[in-house]
């Protein structure tokens, strides 16, 4: 198989696999709180790892438009449906462009970090690929955790503390906690050891 073809057939793969972690429940985990903890991020950053960055950062868009679809059509909290969509309103609470900037750029975030960290450990440590791997997974992780919550605050801080009847630095807190934290340790344990049998096959 020539290099194109198999680049086309591992990215694809992803493709429906991140589908599946998006459109149903096999992508969550129990967490606490209204952000579903979920295994998306898994899949960009095994496409980051082992396709590159530019291709984890494409990987992050379909996350994201699978994410807006989702939060559009079918959303699993939707009270708070308006930061990750402008298409949804609830009451005064009504999304805009801030919530595309939400739902997509965190998630491409999160392929070009986890790539371009990857690249950039693997030139100084060499042989140490596995732990590479997972600090990068853990990083690309929380990119999107805080990149997500530092959106919402920052375009719908104060709509989405009201929503919640809870302070903005509450939410960020136990959200970082219940699900960005297990989100992070999940990836950080998964994507390495699917990225280095996917590269050893």
């Amino acid at each position: 198989m020539n290099s194109r073809l198999s680049f086309l057939v591992k990215f694809s793969i992803l493709v429906v696999i991140e589908a599946i972690f998006c459109f149903t429940p096999l992508g969550s985990l129990p967490a606490l709180g209204p952000i579903v903890a979920t295994l998306a991020m898994v899949p960009v950053i095994v496409t980051a790892l082992i396709l590159g960055t530019k291709a984890g950062a494409a990987m992050g868009a379909i996350a994201g438009l699978f994410s807006f679809i989702v939060w559009t059509f079918m959303p699993p909290v939707p009270p708070v449906a308006f930061v990750f969509t402008p298409f949804y309103a609830l009451g005064d609470m009504q999304g805009s462009v801030g919530s595309l900037i939400i739902v997509f750029i965190p998630r491409i975030l999160v392929g070009a970090v986890a790539g371009g960290l990857y690249q950039v450990l693997s030139r100084v440590y060499r042989k140490k690929d596995a732990l590479n791997m997972a600090i990068s997974s853990v990083a690309g992780s929380l990119v999107n955790t805080f990149g997500v919550m530092g959106g919402i605050w920052l375009f719908f801080g104060a709509q989405y503390s009201a929503t919640l009847n809870q302070s903005m630095l509450w939410i960020i807190g136990i959200t970082v906690l219940s699900n960005g934290i297990p989100e992070a340790i999940v990836a950080g344990i998964i994507a390495p050891v699917v990225s280095r049998r996917v590269k050893m096959s």
